[in-house]
C-alpha cells in the first residue's frame, strides 16, 4: 500500500475535470507562506498532459509565476490548445486563483523518435546510500523560527533528500554557488510516465533558488531576506523513475538587481542526464546589501 503522504501528491497532481480543456487542483499547505511554486508547476503541467494523446510526452515547459497564490483555496487550470502537429503538440495553461490569473505555463510535447544523442557527465559525488539524511532542527533553534516555517523544517514530506555538502540555514557560511542533492520519492508507484514528469516538475522547486545565495551567507530563513520564485523552465531529456534516486545538480552563475538565476542538471544514479532546469527568483535583502 502507498504511504499517505505518497497518495496525498498523487492526488494533488491528478486535478479534477470540470469540463473540456479545464481542471480543478487542490491547494496543500507544506509550511509555505503562499502556495508552493511546485505544486502550481505540477498540476498545470497535469492539467496540460490530460489534453494530449498518452504516447505524446512533455519534452520542455515553461513557466512564469505572476501572483502569489493563497493557501487555502482552490486554483482553477485552463488549457488552451495551441497545435497538434504530426509530431509535437503545444499547450498553453492558465492558472486562475480569486478570478485572477496567477501562473502561466507553456508546454510542448512529442511523440518518442530515434536521434543523435550526447550529454555531460554527472558530477563525481558520493552515492546516497554513503550521505546522512538531514538531521532534525534542535528545539532550542526551532524555537527562534516562526510557527509556519517550522512546519515546513519539521514536516515529512513525500521526497527524500540526501544533500552532498550540508549547508546550515540558520546560520549560512558563504560558498560557491553549487550545491548536490540526491532526491527520490519515498516509496514506489506506478510506471505513468505523465505522474513521473509531474513529480519531477513539482520537486524541481526544492533548493533551485537557494543556490544563488550561497556566495552571499544569506538564507530564505533569515528575517530581512525575501525569495519568490519569478519563472521556471524544465526540459525532460530522456526516461526515468521519481521512485528511484536521482542527482539534483544546481549552480547560480548570477545574481543581480534583486535576481539570482539557477541552473539544475537530473541525473540518475548511473549518470544518465534526464531533465535540465531554469530558474530566476526574487533574492531581495531588505535594509541590507548582497555582497
Amino acid at each position: 500500500m502507498t504511504q499517505p503522504i505518497v497518495s496525498e501528491l498523487i492526488d494533488l497532481l491528478q486535478l479534477e475535470r470540470l469540463e473540456v480543456n479545464l481542471f480543478r487542483g487542490a491547494s496543500r499547505d507544506i509550511g509555505t507562506k503562499y502556495v508552493f511554486g511546485g505544486q502550481v508547476l505540477g498540476q498545470a503541467l497535469s492539467a496540460a498532459q490530460q489534453t494530449v494523446p498518452r504516447e505524446r510526452l512533455v519534452h520542455s515547459l515553461h513557466g512564469y509565476f505572476l501572483r502569489a497564490g493563497d493557501i487555502t483555496a482552490p486554483i482553477v487550470y485552463q488549457v488552451e490548445v495551441s497545435r497538434d502537429g504530426k509530431s509535437f503538440s503545444t499547450r498553453r495553461v492558465s492558472a486562475i486563483q480569486h478570478g485572477q490569473l496567477i501562473f502561466g505555463l507553456a508546454a510542448s510535447f512529442q511523440e518518442p523518435e530515434p536521434g543523435v544523442e550526447h550529454q555531460l557527465s554527472m558530477p563525481d559525488v558520493p552515492k546516497p546510500e554513503d550521505l546522512e539524511p538531514p538531521g532534525e532542527i534542535p528545539p532550542d533553534k526551532l524555537d527562534h523560527i516562526p510557527a509556519k516555517l517550522q512546519r515546513w523544517l519539521t514536516r515529512k514530506g513525500p521526497f527524500e533528500f540526501r544533500h552532498v555538502y550540508p549547508r546550515d540555514e540558520l546560520k549560512p557560511p558563504k560558498r560557491p554557488p553549487f550545491q548536490h542533492v540526491w532526491l527520490r520519492l519515498v516509496d514506489r508507484i506506478g510506471d505513468d510516465a505523465d505522474l513521473h514528469r509531474a513529480m519531477l516538475a513539482y520537486c524541481s522547486d526544492f533548493h533551485l533558488i537557494g543556490t544563488t545565495t550561497f556566495p552571499h551567507g544569506i538564507s530564505y530563513l533569515q528575517d530581512n531576506v525575501m525569495m519568490a520564485s519569478l519563472d521556471h523552465a524544465m526540459w525532460f531529456h530522456r526516461p526515468f523513475r521519481i521512485d528511484d534516486w536521482l542527482l539534483y545538480s544546481c549552480d547560480s552563475p548570477s545574481a543581480q538587481g534583486a535576481r539570482g538565476l539557477a541552473r539544475g542538471s537530473f541525473y540518475t544514479r548511473d549518470g544518465v542526464l534526464v531533465a535540465s532546469t531554469a530558474q530566476e527568483g526574487l533574492v531581495r535583502v531588505i535594509d541590507g546589501e548582497m555582497h
